[in-house]
């Protein structure tokens, strides 16, 4: 990364202003992120880092955690976030695969004054991911109508697929305030230096190391 590239990036609002789809999703998101004083102490006294944000408005994961990331930048001062668009910047995207092998975004790498990156989250924290696994097991458990949740959904009859996407999504609404703390905690563990990685993932020729 350099200078030069990372101008090339959109800001934060600008990123958000040329959404086409989920938008509103997205600000009711970053509406409800709460920073804990603690943490936004923590993140205020933290060394100035530029973030580079690989993103795309079709993601869901992109929809609930950069806001989140957004939040922190806005309320600490301290972090300088250019969001790039993934299938526009292979180049970028290729440097930060999870596992060497998978897209994953959001990406979110963090550089200090010299370029140097400082640490790396992708996608999601790894409780996050696990706790929702469990839960959209118990719910497929207290719904037999909806199948195997191996199966694709777009198997069930319309009106069966209707009443699982909304278990789902409120599965993951009562999740989010959690989830969004979890994010907080590996953002903050990154720009105080106790964590390279955000999320346990593997990059190519790198293994995650965890606070």
């Amino acid at each position: 990364m350099t200078a030069e590239r990372f101008r090339q990036g959109q800001t934060y609002d600008e990123f958000k202003a040329s959404m086409t789809r989920d938008r509103e999703r997205f600000e009711a998101n970053e509406a409800r992120v709460r920073i804990a004083a603690d943490d936004l102490a923590a993140l205020k006294r933290a060394r100035p880092l530029r973030v580079v944000a690989l993103a795309a408005d079709w993601c869901g994961d992109v929809i609930a955690n950069l806001p989140v990331l957004g939040r922190i930048a806005q309320e600490s001062g301290t972090l300088d976030v250019r969001v790039f668009e993934r299938d526009a910047n292979a180049d970028l995207m290729d440097q930060y695969l999870n596992q060497g092998q998978w897209k994953s975004i959001p990406v979110f790498a963090f550089f200090d004054d010299g370029w140097s990156e400082v640490g790396v989250f992708i996608e999601r924290p790894d409780p996050v991911t696990e706790i929702r696994a469990r839960k959209r097991r118990e719910v497929f458990a207290a719904h037999p109508e909806f199948g195997s949740p191996d199966a694709p959904p777009d198997q069930l009859p319309e009106d069966v697929r209707a009443r699982l996407q909304a278990e789902l999504q409120k599965m993951r609404d009562e999740t989010t305030d959690w989830a969004n703390g979890e994010v907080i905690r590996e953002i903050r563990a990154i720009v105080e230096g106790r964590a390279r990685w955000g999320g346990a993932k593997q990059r190519e020729g790198g293994m995650a190391q965890r606070a």
